[in-house]
């Protein structure tokens, strides 16, 4: 009876691996943010019910997602990478401390700028697609 719930699970797990390889790097990018904020619900919600152990794997989660973001950026590109760097490792910091003394409020803190760093991401990355999908319209109509 188990086998068709585990080839839905390894269907579940090739779709979302096939979407994160199609998707355009703006789309990752925030995907990323989307799972670390879904990480600080999860943490706030083990806060909430005591669960100690779902607060630090969430948070842990949140803190590589910190780190390879923080990896990705390419100085040579972009001016501003450097304070973005900066910024993800005060924030990585941030939430390392929230972690250790498991401190609500201080790991809410981070999420709120998270969130802030998400919207605006998601605006960048609708704008980018509006750049490169407006083009193509043109092109077609003419």
């Amino acid at each position: 009876m188990a086998g068709p719930v585990v080839r839905a699970e390894e269907l579940r797990q090739r779709y979302l691996r096939e979407a994160v390889l199609t998707a355009s790097p703006a789309t990752r990018l925030t995907m990323l943010y989307d799972q670390m904020l879904l990480d600080f619900r999860v943490a706030d919600d083990g806060f909430e019910r005591g669960d100690l152990k779902a607060v630090n794997d969430a948070l842990c989660n949140a803190q590589e997602i910190l780190l390879a973001l923080r990896g990705t950026l390419r100085t040579d590109l972009w001016s501003e990478a450097e304070e973005l760097a900066s910024l993800y490792l005060f924030l990585h910091h941030q939430l390392v401390e929230a972690n250790l003394n498991k401190d609500r409020d201080q790991a809410q803190r981070v999420g709120e700028v998270v969130g802030d760093l998400a919207s605006a991401w998601h605006r960048a990355a609708e704008a980018e697609a509006e750049r490169v999908v407006q083009p193509a319209a043109t092109e077609s109509a003419g």
